[in-house]
């Protein structure tokens, strides 16, 4: 059994519009439909100039991200039996249109550069000294903020992004504190420098409104306020650490090594 709901949906063409219009069109749609099923539709069945995007319909891709009824909504998960008789899509916000439903992700992009995404080590591992061991709880230490698939869902979310395009958002900011807890990692110090900038941590107000629309719950707010400790400690630290080896007296690491030497050694 069908069920007619009425989509208003964002249009612009860059060739021919002055500003993006919205125009209407009558779906029927199955009791099991998530709102990508109708925007497909459309594209299908009614009107094949329609531009959107989409990929793996199975929350994985992330790209169908879309503002629906005003919200941050990843389409290919979000159920249209959630809403009434009228569904508007719009693009998602604070970004800006390419054309109709889809946005320019070349900003994003480079914002998620600027962390150093990727495990950086002092000293590349010979490949006969074998794999870089990692443990179960040391993988559960930084596993829920590295499940992010880029959705830019909190991006369209966040007020700060809203008023301060500079700011280099909640999800850059996740996947930079994931590597930097991440046992196999030795760039926390490059990345806490790079937190300590402008437009980073600190410019985060805490609306939390970038975790309440998370569709897999990496809960960046709370990877942002980690960060600001973490960059705030290794701020603190880098003028400890140095006074102390200039001493002569033994570091907090240098410390804990000696003592776990002493321990299997048997002094």
């Amino acid at each position: 059994m069908t069920d007619t709901k009425k989509f208003v949906v964002t249009r612009f063409d860059p060739d021919a519009d002055e500003a993006p219009r919205q125009q209407s069109y009558e779906v029927p749609c199955q009791p099991d439909w998530k709102v990508l099923d109708a925007l497909n539709y459309i594209k299908d069945e009614i009107d094949g100039t329609l531009s959107h995007r989409w990929s793996c319909r199975m929350a994985v891709c992330g790209s169908c991200g879309m503002m629906v009824n005003g919200k941050p909504s990843l389409t290919c998960k979000d159920r249209l039996s959630n809403y009434g008789d009228t569904v508007e899509v719009t693009p998602l916000a604070n970004f800006p249109v390419v054309r109709d439903l889809v946005i320019e992700m070349d900003g994003f992009m480079e914002k998620f550069q600027s962390v150093k995404p990727w495990i950086i080590t002092a000293k590349e591992k010979a490949v006969e000294e074998g794999t870089n061991r990692q443990s179960p709880d040391e993988l559960d230490h930084f596993k829920q903020f590295s499940l992010c698939i880029n959705c830019m869902l909190c991006y369209s979310a966040c007020p700060v992004v809203g008023n301060e395009p500079e700011f280099i958002g909640p999800a850059a900011i996740a996947l930079g504190h994931r590597y930097n807890m991440d046992s196999r990692d030795e760039g926390a110090h490059e990345r806490n420098e790079v937190f300590r900038g402008e437009g980073t941590v600190f410019s985060c107000s805490y609306a939390n409104e970038c975790s309440e629309v998370c569709p897999k719950n990496v809960d960046p707010a709370a990877a942002v306020n980690q960060a600001k400790i973490n960059a705030v400690i290794d701020w603190a630290t880098s003028f400890v650490v140095p006074r102390q080896a200039a001493r002569g007296e033994p570091t907090r690491g240098s410390a804990s090594r000696e003592a776990s030497e002493d321990h299997r050694g048997g002094k």
